[in-house]
């Protein structure tokens, strides 16, 4: 694997993880209540469309990040709608 992939990589694994403190916060208080859901629909869509353009363009750090950002961020998304 070449540098310029393994920076992708980092920079992804970096960013994904920004989500898990969000995700125990929610899950711990069994809060949502000052989450954006307009924010976390529109932001699912466009994750989702990365990984769709990652695919197209066969970049596995575009596709893992972003699909490991979108699992994390729907889940936010879910537990918005749960626990409103």
């Amino acid at each position: 694997m070449d540098t310029i992939n393994v920076l992708g990589l980092v920079a992804g694994a970096l960013c994904t993880a920004s989500f898990l403190p969000q995700v125990i916060k929610i899950r711990k208080s069994k809060s949502a209540k000052d989450i954006s859901l307009g924010m976390f629909v529109v932001f699912c869509i466009g994750v989702s469309l990365w990984a769709v353009y990652g695919i197209m363009v066969k970049s596995i750090p575009i596709i893992v990040a972003n699909s490991a950002t979108l699992f994390l961020s729907a889940l936010i998304l879910a537990m918005k709608i749960k626990y409103k």
